[in-house]
């Protein structure tokens, strides 16, 4: 069947048309995976959060137990407010035994183990929220480099915009015309449909944590507080935390059998 050859005009159409929709859809799909890698790093740091640094106020809020000491502990340490906290959490041997599996303290006292412990605790919390911090610092520039993305992509590609003008492109009669109307309508539809939204402040997806001091600046304040806890502990928390935790040949060593 013989097939008329396309005109100059047609050709010329043809490649403005794909021209057009390569840029669109081409740095539409980059913004689409910077989100997706952003969606994906958000779940590391998240799990960073609920994992390392939960398990160690956890761990701490434990040590302390009595709430007024734990409420103390935490304004030392500059949080805001009580993150993770649970009374029950210090109340219950599962999960006592739980979040100190593995663990390990030092000294030739029981009271110097348990001390130990507590800054053993703190010093671990302080590696893993000044990480914390760092990702979520780098968080917020992916943030805003994504945003300014998405902004620019708009004030370059109007869909529609394009889609009027492509229309006009193929506008060779009356009736075509009379159908602008419903046309913008069918695009402006479409652009609502795949609009690319606008990432939230950070702070609404994690929690904002500031770095918090090194233990050498508050170990003063903190060996109080750990002094009053430990005399509020019941002989069997103090055996938990001073000779359970201890390796037993360096308690048997030390201590001697029983």
């Amino acid at each position: 069947m013989f097939r008329r050859p396309k005109s100059i005009d047609k050709i010329l159409s043809d490649e403005v048309k794909h021209d057009l929709a390569e840029r669109y859809f081409s740095f539409r799909k980059l913004i689409e995976e910077d989100k997706l890698d952003f969606e994906k790093k958000l779940r590391i740091d998240t799990f960073i959060l609920e994992k390392r640094i939960s398990f160690d106020l956890i761990r701490i809020y434990i040590l302390i137990k009595q709430e007024p000491l734990i409420i103390k502990f935490l304004r030392l340490a500059g949080f805001d407010k009580n993150i993770f906290y649970d009374p029950y959490l210090t109340e219950s041997p599962t999960i006592r035994e739980r979040v100190f599996q593995g663990q390990k303290t030092h000294g030739f006292t029981r009271y110097l183990r348990y001390k130990n412990l507590v800054y053993d605790c703190y010093d671990r919390l302080e590696i893993h929220v000044y990480l914390y911090h760092k990702k979520f610092l780098e968080l917020e520039q992916d943030v805003d480099v994504i945003n300014h993305e998405i902004e620019l992509f708009y004030q370059k590609n109007d869909l529609v915009s394009i889609m009027s003008f492509l229309r006009s492109m193929d506008d060779n009669n009356a009736m075509q015309k009379q159908m602008g109307g419903i046309e913008k309508g069918i695009a402006e539809d479409l652009d609502r449909k795949m609009k690319l939204h606008l990432l939230k402040p950070l702070d609404t997806y994690l929690p904002v944590l500031e770095s918090i001091p090194p233990l050498s600046e508050i170990q003063s304040q903190l060996r109080i507080i750990i002094k009053d806890a430990y005399e509020n502990h019941s002989t069997e928390e103090k055996e938990f935390f001073s000779t359970k935790l201890f390796p037993p040949a360096l308690r048997d060593k030390i201590e001697g059998p029983g």
